[in-house]
């Protein structure tokens, strides 16, 4: 039998460790402490190669406020974020916003990124999204685009805000997961167009 020492001793002990538990639990996490933890380690571990320098791994203002505010930040500050890259948006100069739908669908189910050899950049569209009921594997992190021309119409409006879109998803929603295609020069002018084509022509597989 223990002593009544003995048996103070382990009672204290847990009790301590369920005080230290419970704060432990009920403490928020320093969300900036991980981030720069995870910052200090992908800097470890990535290297830069070509065109994919390590200014990548640098998040820019926006991607901070999403971070910070775990993808809904004030819509006031989301606003005014929009507002300066929907401006910076650079729309064709001959005001035509679709191109080929069939070049369009190439694009979309090309997965090459800037450190491939050969060829431009691709869309890699399909990795998110449902676009052709034909395709049998996409993605869902994105959502389906079926139908995307007939249930909006192709009207200059809806071109131009498609193209916009392509361009730079985050001058619509801050926080869109979208790559900035356009901005970042992944895309050029042609090949947006393409794009815009492959979701509103009546002819392509998307609205058929």
């Amino acid at each position: 039998m223990k002593s009544k020492k003995t048996l103070i001793t382990l009672i204290g002990g847990m009790v301590a460790t369920a005080a230290i538990t419970t704060v432990a639990m009920s403490s928020k996490p320093d969300a900036n402490i991980y981030f720069a933890k995870a910052q200090e380690i992908m800097k470890k571990d990535f290297k830069a190669k070509g065109p994919a320098k390590m200014d990548r791994l640098v998040p820019d203002d926006a991607i901070k406020l999403c971070n910070q505010y775990d993808n809904n930040p004030p819509k006031e500050m989301a606003a005014k974020f929009e507002q300066e890259m929907l401006s910076a948006v650079v729309y064709p100069a001959d005001g035509k916003y679709m191109g080929d739908w069939k070049a369009g669908n190439k694009i979309a189910q090309s997965g090459k990124g800037f450190t491939w050899k050969g060829g431009p950049v691709g869309g890699n569209c399909y990795n998110c999204h449902e676009l052709s009921p034909k395709e049998l594997s996409f993605g869902t992190i994105g959502t389906s685009l079926r139908n995307y021309g007939k249930l909006r119409g192709n009207s200059e409006e809806i071109q131009k805000y498609t193209y916009g879109r392509i361009y730079n998803s985050k001058a619509f929603n801050l926080c869109s997961a979208m790559p900035r295609f356009g901005q970042v020069g992944a895309l050029k002018e042609k090949q947006i167009k393409d794009l815009v084509a492959l979701l509103l022509d009546p002819s392509s597989p998307v609205n058929n």
